[in-house]
């Protein structure tokens, strides 16, 4: 009966691809992040569990790792389906992150698109080292931010692009690429 539940919640447009994410060729995109192989391999294994607990689901996890050694600081993986696509930072995660430099985090983005305004924008008050989308199609985006940016004029130039015909990860990427000139952000895909 549980099986069946599962199965029946199941999204076909979020599973994950276990066969390419036990690959050397997506394990490799960790090595370009860090230097650093221990933290590079924790990273791989972080994602690797975060993308198989959240495969054919809309629900994201999100953990926050020491840049130097890797250690995980805290993490977040019970959300529930009321708060999907979204991360809710709890009183835990603020008290645990707090003051704390050289953060890595890193989270999944179920529907594979790029980082959105609240990404960059929760990276710039938190003072983030790295911050790594990990999208089930087995995209990484990495992300950086030195300033606020507007939700409403990136949903503006969203808007705009779909309009034009764009999908919406085209969209997306494009508003991010607009909204690159005149902001202080940063994001690209990893590539092995």
């Amino acid at each position: 009966m549980a099986l069946e539940e599962q199965r029946y919640g199941r999204n076909k447009g979020t599973l994950v691809n276990k066969a390419y994410i036990e690959s050397g060729d997506y394990r490799k995109k960790f090595d370009k992040i860090t230097d650093n192989p221990v933290v590079a391999r924790r990273l791989y294994e972080v994602s690797k569990k975060m993308l198989l607990h959240r495969s054919g689901t809309k629900i994201e996890d999100m953990y926050w790792l020491d840049f130097e050694t890797g250690e995980e600081i805290v993490s977040i993986t019970n959300q529930t389906s009321e708060t999907e696509q979204e991360i809710v930072y709890t009183d835990r995660v603020i008290n645990s992150i707090a003051d704390k430099e050289n953060l890595i985090t890193l989270h999944n983005h179920p529907a594979s698109m790029p980082p959105s305004p609240d990404d960059f924008n929760a990276y710039y008050q938190n003072g983030y080292r790295v911050g790594l989308v990990i999208c089930h199609d087995g995209t990484i985006y990495q992300y950086e931010a030195e300033q606020s940016v507007s939700t409403m004029l990136y949903g503006l130039y969203v808007y705009e692009y779909m309009e034009q015909g764009m999908s919406e990860k085209e969209a997306q990427l494009s508003a991010l690429e607009e909204m690159k000139k005149n902001s202080k952000i940063d994001f690209w895909e990893v590539i092995a």
